[in-house]
């Protein structure tokens, strides 16, 4: 019998090996906006896929660990960082974020729609509190998060039907209360659910609502 670990390890390889191969896409909106101005210093991003995320910092000067569960989004994200010319600036590490999580501090902590289907009771908010928990004085903390998609948003992957869809989409105020951030210790950057306008593949509109918390931990409490 597989253990959760396997489990999880399993359904994110099934769901990186149906993605069209070549290139890692494009980095997400919210840390080109939050983290363009920043000093680079170390970042950890979290949930890394194919690499975008972590080769725009890399670009920028940062010095990156790139974290994900599935070895086959990490090869993809490797080859991505060799042919940018990137890949002594990028630190690959797997981990099931539940179970372990990479040691250190960083100046950047980035978890962009940290979401899974098949995440346990709780498991989100533990991940979410290692999170701030590893973001060093003066450091950035940067969690963004579904709140609604639009209707035709799809399902579950082809083949992947087994799971249950459960994106676990909690509210603003669970979001926040899952960071479990000291009083006094934090300076509140941005909080807010910013709505975009997307279209499906087929051109049908729709909005989309992201919950965007941007911290800053203080040098001296």
């Amino acid at each position: 019998m597989k253990d959760e670990t396997e489990v999880t390890r399993d359904f994110w390889d099934k769901l990186y090996a149906g993605f069209v191969v070549g290139g890692q896409g494009n980095p997400n909106r919210y840390l080109v906006s939050e983290a363009e101005d920043l000093m680079p210093g170390i970042a950890l991003d979290l949930g890394c896929a194919q690499g975008a995320d972590a080769l725009w910092l890399a670009r920028r000067g940062w010095e990156v660990t790139a974290v994900d569960v599935s070895e086959v989004a990490l090869e993809r994200a490797r080859e991505n960082a060799a042919e940018a010319e990137l890949a002594d600036r990028i630190t690959f590490e797997q981990h099931d974020l539940a179970v372990s999580f990479p040691a250190g501090r960083f100046d950047l902590v980035s978890a962009q729609f940290l979401h899974s289907p098949i995440a346990g009771p709780g498991e989100r908010e533990r991940i979410l509190r290692r999170a701030a928990e590893a973001v060093a004085p003066g450091g950035h903390l940067l969690v963004v998060s579904h709140q609604s998609v639009p209707a035709w948003h799809p399902g579950m992957p082809e083949g992947l039907t087994e799971h249950p869809l459960n994106l676990t989409v909690p509210t603003p105020e669970k979001n926040i209360a899952a960071l479990h951030l000291a009083d006094g210790e934090w300076d509140m950057i941005r909080a807010e659910i910013v709505t975009i306008e997307v279209a499906s593949p087929t051109g049908e509109p729709g909005i989309r609502e992201d919950h965007l918390l941007h911290y800053q931990r203080k040098t001296r409490a």
